[in-house]
């Protein structure tokens, strides 16, 4: 009697395998420096009135103390989601673990402001490696789609809470200790990763990889920080010819950086990934949540404070709830809709839904308006949440796997460049409705720090006698709140769109 050979299975229907125990201990260990990235992008601005007594820094020093820590952060994610593929995802995220310790250490005992820059500086260029790395050990440790979307959901949850409690964190220690010592928070969370990394993250690199292009590394960082100061300073300050160079520079600089990743055999860029539907709609609504979502935000931090009276800390407690719809969002809401509807179609409702959001934010006057802010704010998060889970998973699957640090680093790019764009855009229009509308209700004769900023309308109003101080208050907050309804209704326009381009996008074979 003959007997057939034993069928194998066929690999295409062999499911991915489960993640162990190891794993999920692993992420905990990935979500900590994450978490500590978030918060240093916030706290300092608390330590800002301390620190000018301390160091006595230059309005000039005073800027780049501030916003180093973000350029070079943006300006290196490129170039360290390349280099992790290159010499191992693992080994340059304890790298960059130890660098960020060490500086932040260092910086907690900064003694002239010019020393602060180049610490913050040196910062930026450590925490440029952890979101691609963190992201890209993801993906080669999490293989069930389910499980690697609740692992993404977690490592955003880590972004969210590290932005909500950065302020609290720092409330408190500016409250018991020196300026500095908002820097230190991270220095125990990087040494447990140092200790602990190495026996629960696995180490993955392209074997394949070529050696770093140094002009591409040149090209990208000039090209990046560039526009991002020149968007910065044109939001700040307004346009000049000055400004407007340094923009149209950037721009030649980013065309010469793209041509050159098309004639290199190992590209900074994977510029291929672009051509995959799922990818390219991922990174348009990734971009676009950031820009809305960061230009309305500057908005709504001063709304609670300035109009509606909150203290800092009230304000801090008022965006809880959108912290915690981030939350919910990226655990729960996300998985589960993905697993019922398909990643596409809930990318697009998503997104409607965070237009929403942002529409119920126009009725945020009278008696009611800090509960319709925080209720736009919560339907905000819910919705933006999933697009930011699901569209991560996109673009880290969409790559191959060998190059998956620099798909990561791409959508952090966008992340970082986008949210720069909306503060910038956001800004320049609502700014420009306060001072129209502070005009119109009879504030032409008003000093120009009255009709620069709401913050300096209040600075005008304590020098001014008590019917006149209400006056200017009142109207003062009414521009201001106009202000922040149109950049609302703007934002909320702009997400409606971006689902109509997704839904456009998703369709194309």
């Amino acid at each position: 009697m003959s007997h057939s050979p034993p069928t194998l299975p066929d690999a295409s229907t062999t499911p991915p395998a489960k993640a162990t125990r190891r794993e999920w201990f692993g992420l905990a260990v990935i979500a900590l420096p994450c978490l500590v990235y978030a918060m240093d992008l916030t706290v300092l601005n608390l330590a800002v009135p301390a620190l000018s007594r301390a160091l006595v820094p230059s309005a000039s020093q005073l800027l780049w103390i501030i916003d180093i820590y973000g350029f070079f952060v943006a300006g290196f994610l490129i170039t360290m989601g390349t280099l992790g593929d290159r010499i191992g995802r693992r080994r340059l995220l304890l790298i960059g673990a130890a660098f960020f310790t060490v500086a932040s250490v260092l910086a907690a005992f900064a003694r002239t402001p010019n020393e602060l820059i180049v610490l913050r500086a040196l910062l930026g260029i450590a925490g440029a490696t952890l979101a691609p790395s963190t992201l890209s050990l993801i993906r080669n440790m999490f293989h069930d789609e389910t499980q690697r979307q609740v692992a993404i959901g977690v490592w955003i949850t880590a972004f969210s809470v590290g932005s909500a409690i950065g302020p609290l964190v720092g409330g408190w220690l500016l409250e018991h200790f020196w300026w500095g010592s908002v820097f230190l928070p991270a220095v125990p969370v990087m040494a447990l990763l140092l200790v602990l990394g190495p026996r629960l993250l696995p180490e993955y690199r392209d074997e394949n990889a070529g050696r770093i292009d140094a002009p591409s590394v040149l090209l990208s960082l000039s090209a990046v920080l560039s526009l991002i100061y020149a968007v910065k300073a044109m939001a700040e300050y307004g346009p000049s010819p000055g400004r407007l160079a340094l923009l149209l520079a950037g721009l030649a600089l980013g065309v010469a950086f793209v041509r050159r990743q098309k004639r290199i055999d190992y590209p900074l860029l994977e510029l291929r990934l672009f051509s995959i539907p799922t990818f390219r709609t991922a990174i348009m609504a990734y971009g676009l949540s950031c820009l809305a979502m960061f230009g309305i935000y500057i908005f709504i931090a001063q709304h609670l404070q300035m109009v509606l009276a909150l203290s800092p800390l009230q304000a801090g407690w008022a965006t809880v709830p959108w912290a915690g719809g981030f939350v919910f969002g990226s655990l729960v809401l996300a998985p589960w809709l993905a697993r019922r509807f398909g990643p596409g179609p809930v990318m697009v409702w998503c997104l409607a839904a965070a237009a929403a959001g942002m529409l119920i934010m126009v009725w945020a006057d009278g008696p009611w308006a800090l509960w319709v802010l925080v209720a736009g704010m919560v339907v905000v998060s819910l919705g933006m949440a999933p697009v930011f889970a699901i569209g991560t998973e996109q673009i880290i699957t969409s790559a191959p796997p060998e190059r998956a640090g620099a798909a990561s680093a791409i959508a952090e790019t966008s992340s970082e460049f986008c949210g720069a764009l909306g503060i910038a855009l956001f800004g320049s229009a609502g700014t420009l409705i306060y001072r129209q509308q502070l005009a119109q209700a009879g504030g032409e004769g008003l000093p120009p720090e009255a009709l620069a900023t709401l913050g300096g309308a209040l600075s005008v109003a304590e020098r001014l006698p008590a019917e006149a101080a209400q006056a200017l208050i009142f109207i003062a907050r009414a521009a201001f709140t106009d202000a922040l309804q149109f950049t609302a209704l703007t934002g909320s326009a702009l997400m409606l769109l971006a689902s109509v381009l997704a839904a456009r996008m998703l369709r194309r074979p």
